[in-house]
Parts: C-alpha cells; sequence; structure tokens
C-alpha cells in the first residue's frame, strides 16, 4: 500500500470488481441494485482507521487507487445459494483477494432475518479473478 499519489498509465493492466448475488433470493429489482451498490462501495468504508470532521483516511491499495481513477469496470455474476457465495469468499481470501460480503438487515425483505445477499471482490487487476468467480454466470 501507498499514501503518495500514484499516477496510473493507460497500461494494458485492466482492473475489476466482481460483485457475486445468490440470485435465488429472488430480491426485488431495487433492492438487488442497492445490494449491488452497497457491495461495491464497501471496500472504502471497511477499516476506516481515521475522520477527521467529514474527511475519511484510508489507504488505498495500488489496485484500489488504479481502479477508482476509472474506469471503475464491475461485473456482477450469479451464485444459487449462500453455501457456494460463502465457498466463493473463503476461495477469494485464500488467494489473497479482499472480499466484502453484504448482510441486509432484513427490514424490507426476508422477513426480519439477517441475510447473506451478495460480496464483492476486490477491485484487484482483472487477471486475478478467473480462477475464483470466472467460472460464474453474469446475473
Amino acid at each position: 500500500m501507498t499514501s503518495e499519489i500514484v499516477h496510473v498509465s493507460t497500461s494494458a493492466i485492466e482492473y475489476k470488481q466482481v460483485i457475486v448475488v445468490i440470485a435465488t433470493l429472488n430480491m426485488r429489482k431495487g433492492k438487488l441494485a442497492a445490494q449491488v451498490a452497497h457491495a461495491s462501495m464497501k471496500f472504502l468504508m471497511d477499516d476506516v482507521p481515521e475522520i477527521k470532521g467529514r474527511l475519511l483516511i484510508k489507504e488505498l491499495s495500488d489496485e484500489e487507487l488504479a481502479w477508482v481513477r476509472g474506469p471503475f469496470a464491475k461485473i456482477v455474476a450469479r451464485v444459487e445459494s449462500e453455501m457456494e457465495l460463502f465457498e466463493l469468499i473463503a476461495k477469494g481470501r485464500f488467494a489473497g483477494m479482499t472480499v466484502h460480503p453484504i448482510i441486509d438487515s432484513g427490514r424490507t425483505e426476508f422477513n426480519g432475518v439477517p441475510t447473506l445477499t451478495c460480496a464483492a471482490f476486490g477491485p484487484h487487476e482483472a487477471s486475478k479473478f478467473d480462477a475464483i468467480t470466472g467460472h460464474l454466470k453474469l446475473l
């Protein structure tokens, strides 16, 4: 990780984030969109070590910094069960990826039961995803 300004060139290296949704939860479209948005932004909010007034201070990895500078490539894929998502989360973490699961509070869906809905993997170099999420179908 670096705290200095890094200028990212327009090299052949691509960065992306993959959000994996449990499709069998049959969330309403708006709920699904909100869950994916939560997942996509969670990497910015996890482990924020310092807040100064209205300023969040977090050190980004080189991959995160390259991704936030654009073009924000995202892939939304699907799994069929909570167990399948848990397995992907473990596999991703074992491979050194950052993974950000989203557990919905259950206030508007899921009958008040907190429910794992999706997880964001990365952002990382695009090549890191092949072994973890490359086999998944798009949502």
